[in-house]
Order: C-alpha cells, then sequence, then structure tokens
C-alpha cells in the first residue's frame, strides 16, 4: 500500500501543479451548458430582407409600413428598401439578404379592381431556419394586411404571398457540410499542430533548431505550413467524399474547386496560426487535451454550422463575429450550397488572411526558449 499511495501522490501532486488543467476540467462542462444551450433552438431574429416597391401607391406602402412594424416590434425583419429588383436579387444570391421582397407594378391595380393582388417572397433556401421564419412572418404580415381589407362579392381583393426559393431543396446534411470540413481541417490542426507542437518542445526538438541559423519565425512559420498542409489535405479528403455523401450537385465543376481550394488553405493557415498562438507559451503536455474540448464547442457551434447566428444572444454573436470558422463556414456554404463566386466570400477571405497575420506574427513574439 506504501508503494501504491506513493503513486497516487506523485500524480496528484503533478495535478496539482497544474492549476488551469484543473479549471479546464471542471468549467468545460459549464461551458459546454451555457454555450450549446444558447447555440440551439433560439428565435430567429434580424433577418436582411430587401424591399422592392415596384408599384409605391397607398396599399402597397400599408404593405411595407406592417413590415416595417414587425421590425421595430418582434425585430425578426429588418427591411431594406431597394429599388432595382435585379440588385436585390443579386445581393440576395451574394448572401447580402435572406430574402427579398417583391411588390409588383400593378399591385395596387389589381387590389383595387379585386384582381387577386400577389407579392413574392423570394428567399434563400440553403438555410431552412431562416427560410422557415421568414415564410412565416410574411404569411402572418399578409393575414394581418387581408384583415384590414375584408373581402366582398365573389371576386376577392384579398393579397396572396408567393413563396419562391431561390435554390433547389437543401437537406440538412447538405446544411452541415461546411461546418463538417471546417471540423475536419481544425482536427488535423489540433492533433497535427498543436499535440504536436507541445510534444516536440517536451522533448527539447525546438531548442535542436535554434542552435542552428534558423529563427524564431522560420521556425514558427515551418510548424504553421506544416500544419496547414496536413489540414489542407484533411479539409479536401473531407471535401470529396462529403459532397458525394451529401449529394452536391455539380461539386466537382473544376472552377468551383480551385475557388474552395482557396477557401480550404485560407481557413487552415488561419486555424493554425490560432492554435500555435495559444500552444506558444503551454509547457505541459497535458493541457493542450484538455483545452481541446473547450475549444470546439467555443468555436464550432457560434460559427452557425449548425444553426443560424442570427438566433444567437447578444454575447454569442459577439463571439460569432471573432470566430474564424464562422467566416470558414460561410465561405464553405456560399460555394458549396449556393455555387457563387468568390467576390460573394472576399470578406471572408480577407478577415482570415488578416487573421493568420496577426496570430502568427503575435505567436513570433511571444515564443521563448525553455533553456
Amino acid at each position: 500500500m506504501y508503494r501504491t499511495w506513493a503513486i497516487i501522490e506523485r500524480e496528484l501532486r503533478r495535478f496539482r501543479r497544474s492549476p488551469v488543467l484543473m479549471i479546464v476540467s471542471m468549467v468545460f462542462p459549464l461551458v459546454q451548458l451555457v454555450v450549446l444551450g444558447y447555440a440551439f433552438g433560439g428565435n430567429v431574429k434580424g433577418l436582411k430582407v430587401g424591399v422592392v416597391d415596384q408599384d409605391r401607391s397607398v396599399p402597397a406602402v400599408r404593405l411595407r409600413e406592417l413590415s416595417g412594424a414587425v421590425a421595430a416590434n418582434a425585430r425578426t425583419l429588418e427591411p431594406i428598401l431597394y429599388h432595382d429588383r435585379g440588385q436585390a436579387l443579386s445581393d440576395l444570391r451574394e448572401g447580402r439578404l435572406n430574402g427579398v421582397l417583391a411588390i409588383p407594378p400593378d399591385f395596387s391595380r389589381r387590389a383595387c379592381a379585386k384582381e387577386d393582388p400577389r407579392v413574392a417572397l423570394i428567399e434563400d433556401n440553403t438555410d431552412n431556419f431562416v427560410a422557415n421564419t421568414l415564410a412565416t412572418t410574411f404569411t402572418g404580415l399578409v393575414e394581418a394586411y387581408n384583415a384590414r381589407s375584408p373581402s366582398s362579392g365573389r371576386v376577392s381583393n384579398q393579397v396572396t404571398l408567393d413563396v419562391v426559393e431561390l435554390y433547389p431543396y437543401v437537406p440538412y446534411i447538405q446544411y452541415l457540410l461546411p461546418g463538417s470540413i471546417v471540423m475536419s481541417i481544425f482536427m488535423m490542426v489540433m492533433i497535427g499542430g498543436g499535440i504536436i507542437f507541445i510534444d516536440d518542445k517536451a522533448r527539447g526538438l525546438h531548442e535542436g533548431y535554434l542552435v542552428t541559423p534558423i529563427t524564431k519565425l522560420e521556425l514558427i512559420a515551418g510548424f504553421n505550413l506544416s500544419g496547414a498542409i496536413k489540414a489542407v489535405l484533411a479539409g479536401i479528403v473531407l471535401l470529396t467524399l462529403g459532397s458525394v455523401i451529401a449529394g452536391i450537385p455539380h461539386a466537382f465543376e473544376p472552377v468551383r474547386l480551385i475557388r474552395l481550394l482557396v477557401v480550404t488553405v485560407t481557413a487552415a493557415l488561419a486555424l493554425v496560426s490560432m492554435m500555435f498562438l495559444i500552444m506558444v507559451r503551454v509547457s505541459d503536455p497535458l493541457l493542450p487535451r484538455a483545452i481541446f474540448g473547450v475549444l470546439n464547442t467555443l468555436l464550432f457551434f457560434p460559427s452557425g454550422a449548425v444553426y443560424p447566428p442570427q438566433a444567437f444572444p447578444g454575447w454569442m454573436m459577439v463571439l460569432s463575429k471573432v470566430d474564424p470558422f464562422t467566416y470558414a463556414v460561410h465561405a464553405f456554404k456560399c460555394l458549396l450550397l449556393k455555387d457563387t463566386g468568390l467576390s460573394a466570400v472576399a470578406f471572408d477571405l480577407v478577415y482570415l488572411a488578416v487573421f493568420t497575420v496577426i496570430a502568427m506574427t503575435a505567436a513570433t513574439l511571444l515564443f521563448r526558449r525553455t533553456l
């Protein structure tokens, strides 16, 4: 028993000497509870809807006023007035809008003549949660409009809402694919970047590099690029197999593959740089394995990979805005589900590139020798 107790005492002392590991082990379930509890099932709000009023008469203005009332009270919508229907649809395809309410030029005439007036809701149906919220909201809005204009006689002056889906039906497995690709990149970053980095440091390999003419910047750059190459390979494998399994149409068109490769490389560099920034001062080999679960929760679920960010509370939306996962997932969604060009994901690429430069610079400045 004395020898057994000696082993127990050593392990407990070792655990006590890692206060961060203790905190992470105890706090992680609470982090999961809070993040997962708020990441699913919230009310979707702040959806950007382009309103194209080609009629501009009194009945059309009343309909626009109702949409403004919904925006002011329930805050489900954020109506944006467009004068050009083509520009509104272009912004919808590029992901700047969630839907477009189109009021045709003859709306008022048909309403006054009781000739079945109609309006159209054109929605981005790549996100079923957002699409269903839009359809429900505008259905209620049209019903409220019709309640103010009761029908009389055989001919109806009740407004009919036509819901038009911009893309073919998107099953949930396709919706999850972009997040799964980013997760595969991150898993390779964690294993091929973070854990190997800490293990090499514990073995003294970094000191062996630094007795050569290699500088700190070259050392960090070498680690980042090697980790990025491994992460890109993992992302390409899941992109290829996942597209086949999910049934992405025309997934292997050459131009589309080049765009996806650009996003994969950019995302891999950003995540690898972030991982090295987190691990640059870590020396305990157990700590990376403990915090990876926390990182998965804090980065993956607020990114909009499984539920739209418009349903998050304010603090989680802030986390989503700075999370590199958010921009990588959005870029993959645009290219895979909407088949857009790089112009639609330009901001995502710029954010990830700037994030890479900042994280790599900070990691280089924080890197220090251990001997």
